[in-house]
């Protein structure tokens, strides 16, 4: 891979991932509910399991969907309900001093999973590949997993400090409510590309 090429692949890594979407709204929320340290799994569930979702894409995963066009409904309408649920938990999340001691934020295997129902991480991951390894060269697919991994880890680092820092503004409960209700709507309007496309 050319430096040109790394160079246009890192851009656009940058643009997807630190851009508002479904995980970026998550993890914010989570660093403003928990705190940084205890979102630590979310984050790198995030970081890690989506250029994970990219070298198994990459390596045919995408062909699914060209053998079993249905596949594709399957998975929009999975991934709303799954959004969905998601933001309601996330709306009606209690302040943590008041929080059931079990309250937690996702854990790393889930945060992972969750990309394979996240619109925003299939559109990116197709693209990424489309547009980086088309030839489906595996160490052309390595350097995008590997843009993501290190773009990625910034991004998630990020948006979860961002959430951590709006923390100490949401002492109050009913602020946090409100903070909670927006990140849900957020959250639920971050579907409308799937919903309309």
């Amino acid at each position: 891979m050319t430096y040109e090429i790394l160079f246009a692949l890192a851009a656009f890594a940058f643009a997807t991932v630190f851009t508002p979407g479904p995980n970026n709204l998550m993890l914010m929320s989570s660093g403003a509910n928990f705190g940084l340290r205890r979102s630590m799994p979310h984050l790198t569930g995030v970081a890690y399991g989506f250029p994970v979702m990219i070298l198994l894409v990459g390596l045919g995963a995408m062909q699914m969907f060209d053998i079993w066009p249905p596949s594709y409904t399957i998975l929009r309408v999975f991934s709303v309900a799954y959004i969905l649920w998601l933001a309601w938990k996330i709306a009606h999340a209690t302040p943590p001093q008041d929080a059931p001691s079990d309250a937690r934020p996702l854990t790393f295997l889930q945060a992972a999973g969750f990309q394979w129902v996240n619109p925003k991480a299939w559109s990116m991951a197709l693209g990424a590949i489309t547009l980086y390894a088309a030839s489906r060269d595996f160490t052309a697919i390595l350097w995008v997993a590997g843009a993501y991994a290190v773009i990625g880890t910034g991004s998630a680092l990020t948006w979860t400090v961002l959430g951590t820092g709006v923390r100490r503004l949401l002492a109050r409960p009913e602020r946090l409510r409100v903070f909670n209700w927006v990140m849900a709507a957020l959250l639920v309007a971050s579907m409308t590309p799937v919903l309309l496309g």
